[in-house]
């Protein structure tokens, strides 16, 4: 991947899978040059350590097997990455390394990559890896930034890039509404394929606050959108695994076990247990096919926004939304926001706001708050309902009544937003429609880099308000603006915390990640898990779910032991290691200095190689 060139147009659908709609280059331009008016350093730098080879094979042999790869692939379908990282943005990101790194930029960061074009493909290089013991890393689109992008969580590993040869819409079927895809299709590319079929009056997509990312990789991880098919996992239906062991065999789960079925994305449970969830956040095997359900067009939509002026307003407001989000008044997965969010949303670098050092003062953000369309404002709820007028009327009256029991509510006109306002672009995500505006909070500061803190509570107000006290307890210690959201499911409730700091800054690297390590803690002791979490810091949350002395980890030790014998796929992923792995120091807890542990399996007579 060459480094993207802030004066050069950003790749379109039509030229690269993981391009951009051009309906949207305009943002993406905009986007695009925001972040590199912040940059400071160059977007490629030399590899300072040379080629990562894995631990556990020697630099001959390491050759060796990977001009094998490319006997298998093609010379064209392998890239050593021995000369340089290449950075970029969102929309040209790299596929060896985490762009935006917690530790040094060289400890995740892959020794070649390699670009399967069938699930055949996939098969040889399990089987390579299998026979030579080299650790792969499989990506859809490696998008997912914020959480260590496409890195591989070991050093050295070979990059196994899905998305570039494997990206075809296999169905849309426009009676069932499903869709049948592989991992290289985005969100944007599916919805932009439902427009050309002439779909789009008739079903939606549900998309997250980005749709570059590929519908796979983030159904995998468990992300989420904003319409009420948010839950992207409850809406898939049928997983295409290729099996990490030796003999690389292909499973279908669901109806697709069945040869020849024909209600495969239909009904995702078949018969017998249903193995698709060991598949989600885990290393037990590649998953190259995926079915989705697609939502009706509901007939109608309406945005609305409420503001509300005081921070105490949070725990009330929760336990108002809870009731009305069970019974689906309020339908789709939507977002309190804090107030500095609508400042930093807006892509401009904090330094616009406040120079001073610690958090900026909310003095300082309801100054500045009063000058936009928003107002002055805590809190900023985003919803949306749907359907025809007369049934949308019904419910925002109910909302409207509720919403006005807080003191110092305030209903938003859409009327008085300009074009330009933020509150555009939640209506379009909420109506199944992907958009580029929420990645312009990385610009508040130089070189903007982010990592997440996402714990998952009840929707309960003294819930919300424990978690949002410990998070400013420690964003105060650290000197990091707090910048938090909470996204409201059926009966749960995600507070996604956005740490956004400088990444060639080692001093507010450290802050930031002992600021979310501190949080993880702190919220484990409460009673609350993190759902999703950056590739530094799987041990420690998955260290988190302690029930009866670890059983649920030695349950996952078990499954990869059985899956994966040679410890060959991802190794580390969600805290979960090999064998091979296991008991060297591979873990990371805070505080070490390395990612890499000591060795994998002892060689002859004891020595660790």
């Amino acid at each position: 991947m060459s480094p993207a060139d802030p004066l050069s147009q950003t790749p379109t659908l039509a030229t690269i899978h993981s391009g951009i709609p051009s309906s949207l280059l305009p943002k993406a331009t905009l986007a695009k040059s925001l972040i590199y008016a912040g940059k400071t350093v160059p977007s490629t730098i030399p590899l300072s350590r040379g080629l990562a080879i894995p631990q556990g094979i020697s630099a001959p042999a390491f050759h060796a097997a990977i001009s094998s790869l490319r006997d298998l692939l093609g010379a064209a379908n392998v890239e050593l990455n021995d000369k340089e990282m290449k950075n970029g943005w969102y929309m040209e990101h790299p596929n060896t390394h985490d762009m935006m790194p917690v530790l040094h930029a060289e400890e995740f960061v892959a020794s070649a990559v390699c670009y399967p074009g069938s699930v055949e493909d996939v098969q040889l290089v399990i089987r390579w890896a299998n026979k030579h013991l080299i650790p792969l890393y499989p990506i859809s689109m490696g998008r997912n930034l914020g959480y260590g992008g496409a890195a591989p969580r070991v050093r050295g590993s070979v990059t196994l890039d899905l998305g570039r040869r494997m990206n075809r819409i296999l169905d849309i079927n426009a009676e069932d509404f499903t869709c049948l895809v592989e991992p290289g299709v985005s969100f944007y590319a599916l919805h932009e394929e439902i427009l050309r079929r002439g779909l789009g009056d008739k079903m939606w997509i549900d998309t997250p606050d980005l749709g570059g990312g590929s519908v796979i990789g983030n159904t995998l991880d468990r992300g989420v959108g904003y319409t009420p098919y948010g839950d992207h996992w409850a809406a898939h239906a049928g997983l295409e695994v290729v099996l990490p062991g030796e003999e690389a065999r292909v499973v279908r789960t669901g109806m697709g076990a069945l040869e020849g079925s024909n209600t495969w994305q239909c009904f995702p449970y078949g018969f017998g247990p249903v193995s698709d969830g060991i598949f989600s956040q885990s290393n037990f095997g590649i998953v190259t096919k995926m079915g989705m359900t697609l939502m009706p067009n509901p007939g109608g939509f309406e945005s609305f926004m409420y503001t509300f002026t005081d921070e105490s307003s949070l725990a009330p407001l929760i336990d108002i939304i809870r009731p009305l989000r069970i019974a689906n008044i309020l339908e789709n997965v939507a977002q309190l926001r804090h107030g500095l969010q609508t400042l930093s949303v807006k892509g401009l670098p904090r330094s616009t706001y406040y120079t001073g050092s610690g958090p900026i003062p909310p003095s300082t953000i309801s100054e500045h708050l009063r000058k936009t369309a928003t107002g002055d404002c805590a809190w900023v709820y985003y919803g949306m309902s749907y359907g025809p007028a007369h049934i949308r009327k019904y419910k925002l009256d109910v909302i409207d009544a509720e919403f006005h029991k807080i003191p110092g509510c305030k209903k938003i006109d859409p009327k008085t937003m300009p074009a330009d306002e933020y509150f555009w672009s939640r209506d379009r995500v909420a109506s199944g429609t992907p958009d580029l505006e929420e990645l312009k909070w990385v610009n508040w500061v130089p070189n903007g880099s982010h990592i997440a803190f996402s714990p998952v509570s009840p929707i309960q107000g003294k819930d919300a308000s424990a978690l949002y006290e410990l998070a400013k307890q420690r964003h105060t210690e650290a000197g990091i603006d707090l910048m938090p959201a909470f996204c409201v499911g059926l009966r749960e409730m995600h507070l996604i915390v956005e740490i956004v700091f400088d990444a060639t800054d080692e001093g507010i690297r450290k802050r930031a990640e002992k600021c979310l390590r501190d949080m993880i803690d702190d919220a484990a002791k409460l009673g609350y898990g993190e759902y999703r979490t950056h590739l530094a810091l799987m041990d420690q949350v998955a260290a988190t779910y302690d029930f009866n002395e670890g059983a649920l980890m030695k349950l996952n030790n078990t499954l990869k032991d059985a899956l994966d014998p040679n410890g060959i796929l991802a190794p580390g992923r969600c805290g979960i290691w090999p064998k091979r792995y296991r008991g060297r120091g591979w873990e990371l807890k805070g505080g070490e200095t390395s990612s890499e542990g000591d060795g994998v399996t002892p060689a002859a007579g004891g020595a660790r190689i």
